[in-house]
């Protein structure tokens, strides 16, 4: 059997809050798989949703860029140790040139061993190396993405949270000749920040696997025996708890924040027949700060050391 070990009995208990006896349970019974230990924590009915995004953030920064014509867009995540060192100029003047390394870089490469702007020859990696041993903490080049407008009536917008720890990119096309409208704009701008705010997965339910969709429903039947629901009752049930799980992690499901009482999808199709079109929301990137990186919590740490 896998090794249980405090680490992932902390990271379970970030995702679900289930009780510390009930995640070490959970991991003994899935040998040590977090994914499947989380699913058995739902099943057993113990908590009704567990978080997606793992582990606790760390600090850092994340960084967007847009080129004027709204063709192209950067997200960038640079991440430190403490909020203190990264809110220092190093620290900034850092990210400012990763942001320019990522725009001349390839889709997919690895920064780090890129040459770093103005450094003779050094690379990012190099100049990285420099920046911890004079802060004396960490410093990771975790991730970065490009979007770039798929045609010429598509728009990529950026929308960083104020303090900078949570990101998203949206590209979305509007009816030709519309791009530019002013409630166009004001449409992908305030997609974004339902992106920002309500998490969705996917734009809509047909990039959903049927795989994830399959896991879902064993989730609710799992529940549904631990309430003692009838089972010639479950099909039903089951039906419209999907349906509900569709407008959560879907963004054009979700009831929207800005507009209460209307969805994303009636937004957009409203939008359309005012500009004489179809408005589409074609992807995001979220990136939220430190996601699924393990931060460590000395209460917590005790609390799991004196359970094992």
């Amino acid at each position: 059997m896998a090794a249980i070990t405090s680490a992932l009995i902390k990271e379970l208990r970030e995702r679900t809050q289930a009780g510390m006896s009930d995640c070490k349970g959970a991991l003994v019974e899935a040998d040590g798989n977090i994914d499947a230990a989380v699913e058995i924590i739902l099943k057993k009915g113990i908590v009704k949703a567990a978080s997606r995004a793992g582990r606790v953030a760390t600090e850092g920064e994340i960084r967007t860029f847009v080129t004027p014509d709204g063709a192209s867009a950067i997200i960038v995540e640079v991440n430190s140790q403490t909020d203190f060192v990264a809110r220092g100029d190093e620290f900034k003047r850092f990210v400012s040139d990763v942001i320019d390394v990522a725009k001349a870089a390839a889709d997919g490469a690895d920064l780090d061993g890129l040459e770093y702007p103005g450094a003779a020859g050094k690379t990012v990696a190099v100049m990285r190396n420099e920046l911890i041993a004079k802060t004396g903490e960490n410093t990771v080049l975790r991730r970065w993405a490009r979007v770039v407008s798929s045609s010429e009536n598509a728009l990529v917008h950026a929308y960083v949270h104020p303090g900078s720890k949570l990101a998203v990119l949206i590209e979305a096309s509007a009816p030709a000749g519309k791009k530019d409208a002013p409630e166009f704009l004001k449409f992908i701008d305030e997609c974004s920040m339902q992106i920002a705010a309500m998490s969705p997965i996917v734009v809509n339910k047909n990039e959903l696997s049927q795989t994830d969709i399959d896991r879902q429903r064993e989730i609710f039947a799992a529940q549904l025996k631990e309430e003692g629901k009838p089972e010639a009752a479950w099909p039903k049930i089951i039906e419209g708890k999907v349906a509900k799980w569709y407008t959560e992690v879907t963004l054009l499901g979700q009831d929207a924040v800005i507009e209460a009482g209307a969805t994303i999808d009636k937004q957009r199709q409203l939008l359309g027949e005012k500009l004489g079109g179809e408005v589409i929301i074609l992807r995001f990137v979220r990136y939220s700060l430190g996601e699924g990186i393990e931060k460590k919590v000395e209460d917590l740490a005790a609390e799991v050391a004196k359970l094992m």
